[in-house]
């Protein structure tokens, strides 16, 4: 784009950069489109979409940035107090931004963040009036409470995880005095953990499942393999890159990246990222819903059909969607792998030898077993 001055709306978006933090880059993102723009920034409704739709009305997103210490959530301004409150915001707002140049396209790509569309300066922002959700509301004037208590609070209320991810990362939500502006991707996967970590300390306490659940589904080029296995909470997610795709452009393999833990949990933050900790969430609710625990394996092979990042909702939102869909009901784990070489590309013996929990099952028979 080349003008200056962009009028429009915003979803609501805010966006929290993290390089280099604790100066931190902040600002709205702004689209040219006016009237309700909710759906640009709300994962929880792209399911179903297609991948080129999804890429365009996130890059048609404008991303103001200024520089702010993540301390001023304590003591913002006027600029970083109306972003706080629209932070808050229950719908798209009328908006206008103001930029020191003409936004730039650079496609940034991650794991974690949807991408956005061009980025520039910004000298001024104007809000029209924002319609704050009470609950939120309500949860940001507590003082007292930690962030992790209004997070789980406002999840409790059935408040999106998108929105309250962006409440998180715009230092709204947790004790005077402590309240931090965090990193957009840092909060996306701050908000995962804390909310299956507290679904999990309920689960760990449910009758143990009994019987093998197998869900599938294919989705932007991904294709979802989750068991359910009997016995105690146990917890796998694998991911396979095939050759063309972004994160293995030009292997001539697949790349497999996995992580694992037991009953008690992790100790150390998963090497494959905020996937890990998106999938567990899903995973955590699906229990929940079926008043069980149970080992939970997620095998997701990424074919070059999908040639961008979209971003952890991406998991988070086709792992619900998948586990939202009729099981099949396997007799044993020699059924399971007979499904694995059905369904999945990968053979069977890369699975298994990538897998902890899949591995154990071939080696260690169940006392009801015998």
């Amino acid at each position: 784009m080349s003008q200056r001055v962009l009028p429009g709306s915003t979803p609501p978006g805010v966006f929290v950069g993290r390089f280099g933090w604790p100066k931190v880059r902040i600002g709205p993102l702004v689209t040219p489109e006016r009237g309700d723009t909710l759906l640009y920034d709300s994962p929880e409704l792209w399911v179903g979409r297609p991948l080129e739709e999804i890429v365009g009305f996130r890059t048609s997103l404008v991303r103001g940035t200024f520089r702010t210490h993540v301390d001023d959530a304590n003591n913002p301004g006027r600029l970083l107090e109306d972003l706080q409150l629209l932070s808050l915001s229950t719908r798209s707002t009328e908006a206008e931004a103001t930029f020191s140049r003409a936004p730039r396209f650079h496609l940034t790509l991650s794991d974690e963040v949807p991408p956005y569309g061009p980025t520039a300066p910004l000298e001024k922002f104007n809000l029209e009036e924002v319609k704050v959700d009470q609950r939120m509301e309500k949860e940001s004037s507590d003082i007292h409470a930690t962030a992790t208590t209004a997070v789980v609070e406002l999840y409790n209320q059935s408040l999106p995880v998108s929105r309250i991810e962006r409440a998180f990362s715009a230092g709204t939500l947790g004790r005077k005095g402590h309240r931090r502006f965090v990193p957009t991707r840092w909060s996306i996967t701050a908000v995962d953990d804390i909310l299956s970590k507290s679904n999990l300390g309920r689960v760990r306490h449910l009758p143990e499942f009994s019987e093998w659940w197998l869900y599938k589904l294919t989705a932007l080029g991904n294709r979802w393999f989750i068991l359910i296995m009997p016995g105690y909470w146990r917890y796998e997610s694998i991911e396979a890159w095939f050759p063309g795709t972004l994160w293995n452009p030009v292997g001539s393999d697949a790349m497999m990246i996995g992580d694992w833990e037991g009953h008690d949990g992790r100790t150390t933050y998963a090497g494959m990222g905020g996937c890990y900790y998106a999938a567990r969430l899903a995973v955590s609710e699906h229990l929940e819903r079926i008043q069980r625990q149970a080992g939970v394996v997620i095998l997701r092979e990424t074919h070059p059909g999908q040639v961008m990042p979209l971003g952890v909702w991406n998991v988070r939102e086709h792992v619900r969607t998948t586990l939202q869909g009729n099981p099949e009901r396997l007799g044993s784990v020699e059924e399971v792998h007979e499904k694995v070489k059905e369904f999945l590309a990968i053979p069977l013996p890369r699975w298994l030898q990538q897998s902890h929990w899949l591995a154990e099952w071939k080696v260690q028979k169940r006392l009801e077993e015998f």
